[in-house]
């Protein structure tokens, strides 16, 4: 028997370590509940339930095939060689397939799990699969990991050119192995199960997921780049869940994108090219991971940036988490995201850059609030993401480029539907007012909403000020 350990990769097709385990004859899946390691890794209610429904889906796939899907227990991750190994041992296991995960914990469990099972005479393989390259083969001329994105994508480039990631075949049903199915749990405590108008958003399963990415690939695609900062368009592919937690992969979307566009990364359409990047900025950030296990350790990028005196504010850090700043564009996104567990790109900029710098609050509260809430949390792309809104990571803002909240707002939500659309109160304010009702005059109290906690001139100054104030990174190397 040999042993699929299916991780963020809950899918049939186009899965590495699946296709080579059944090569190998017959397999059974395994997938381990870990409530205690999800906690410390602040997994979102939402998520977890988004993992569980779509393990649901695929243990269904699977039994279509006679592949066992098994449902072990372990409260972290530091019981994972104990609870395989013991499987192995029921199973008379001889190999265990995964796909290749990053982040310094999850690198350490996997060790710890090889070295358990070949201390028991099981063979451990990891497959690259949710990147196209692996960590440490996309380097610079002086062998190091890049640190600019756009340099990091041209070697990518080069890279495709010459060798397309292929997709894995799926694999053929199998003779009956005499294991049953254990029942996927429809929830685990500490995770309170999503409400259904929230559920009902992001249905699971390979198929909505597939459904998704081809209705984006022949009817979205094009208009990708000219509409993807508009969040009251529908001008993304709502795929980041599914990429997350495996349900697609990266290798279908590539081929689904260069499919639209003849085969070309770097002509024709712009949609497609413009999407193909993001597809790279994931990449990139996960090598990131990888190249400096510092920002898996809550650390800045930039270490210069560690010595930022940053503002113990609870009450503004509880405001802009409550969708209470009394800016609408940041509220209207904070309420997007509680209620829906996602928030739309260009506003998670806004509402990082809004918290970073004009409230002058730490980029790790940030960061932390939105993996407890978005079922699309990657540690990679979020911390990537908020390190670059703050100023401290890889090709970041420049410190002094602070978004405004109102020009984004009237820049991206000109007619303030998308405002109207999670803020109601706001609802008979016209186009004008609506992104700053403060400043309309005598509105202070429509239907209670608060004033602007912040003076976002004066906060911009603050922040500008704070930032100066930082050694340069020479400096810091000099007193090393």
């Amino acid at each position: 028997m040999h042993l699929i350990w299916l991780r963020t990769d809950l899918r049939l097709h186009d899965n590495t370590a699946l296709a080579a385990a059944s090569q190998r004859g017959p397999v059974a899946a395994v997938y381990l509940i870990t409530p205690e390691q999800w906690q410390a890794h602040d997994d979102a209610p939402c998520k977890v339930d988004f993992w569980l429904r779509n393990l649901q889906h695929l243990s269904q796939a699977l039994d279509n095939l006679n592949i066992p899907l098994l449902i072990r227990h372990a409260a972290t991750w530091d019981q994972a060689p104990t609870v395989l190994s013991q499987l192995c041992r029921e199973l008379s296991v001889e190999s265990v397939h995964v796909n290749e995960e990053y982040g310094i914990h999850e690198s350490r469990r996997d060790s710890a799990v090889a070295q358990a099972l070949e201390a028991d005479g099981v063979t451990f393989h990891s497959y690259l699969d949710q990147l196209f390259f692996q960590p440490g083969s996309v380097l610079t001329k002086t062998g190091t990991y890049f640190q600019v994105f756009s340099q990091f994508r041209k070697v990518c480039y080069s890279r495709l050119h010459s060798a397309l990631p292929r997709r894995v075949p799926t694999p053929k049903a199998q003779a009956e192995p005499g294991v049953k199915s254990d029942p996927v749990p429809t929830a685990v405590e500490g995770f309170p199960t999503p409400s259904e108008t929230l559920r009902a958003l992001w249905p699971a399963g390979e198929d909505e997921a597939r459904r998704r990415l081809d209705a984006f690939a022949d009817q979205q695609i094009s208009y990708y780049k000219d509409e993807r900062d508009f969040p009251a368009k529908p001008g993304t592919s709502q795929l980041s869940a599914y990429l997350a937690a495996g349900v697609v992969s990266p290798r279908q979307c590539l081929h689904a994108a260069l499919q639209t566009n003849q085969g070309e990364f770097e002509s024709g359409d712009i949609g497609a090219i413009t999407w193909i990047n993001e597809l790279l900025w994931r990449e990139f950030y996960k090598h990131i991971l990888v190249g400096y296990p510092r920002v898996s350790r809550h650390r800045a990028f930039r270490p210069e940036t560690e010595a930022l005196v940053w503002r113990k504010a609870p009450e503004d850090l509880a405001a802009w988490q409550q969708a209470r700043t009394g800016l609408p564009i940041i509220d209207a996104a904070m309420r997007q995201l509680l209620e829906t567990g996602w928030m739309h790109n260009r506003l998670r900029m806004v509402v990082a850059m809004f918290l970073t710098k004009n409230l002058l609050i730490d980029w790790r509260e940030g960061e932390r609030f939105f993996m407890r809430h978005l079922i699309d949390g990657d540690l990679a792309a979020n911390n990537g993401g908020w390190q670059w809104s703050s100023s401290t990571g890889t090709d970041s803002a420049p410190y002094f480029r602070i978004f405004s909240p109102l020009s984004q707002s009237e820049k991206f939500d000109g007619d303030g539907v998308f405002i109207k659309r999670w803020l109601p109160e706001l609802a008979a304010l016209n186009k004008k007012q609506v992104h700053n009702p403060e400043a309309a005059g005598g509105l202070f109290g429509v239907a209670d909403y608060p004033r602007a906690i912040v003076d976002l001139k004066q906060s911009r100054e603050r922040a500008l000020a704070a930032f100066r104030r930082l050694p340069s990174r020479q400096e810091m190397a000099e007193h090393e």
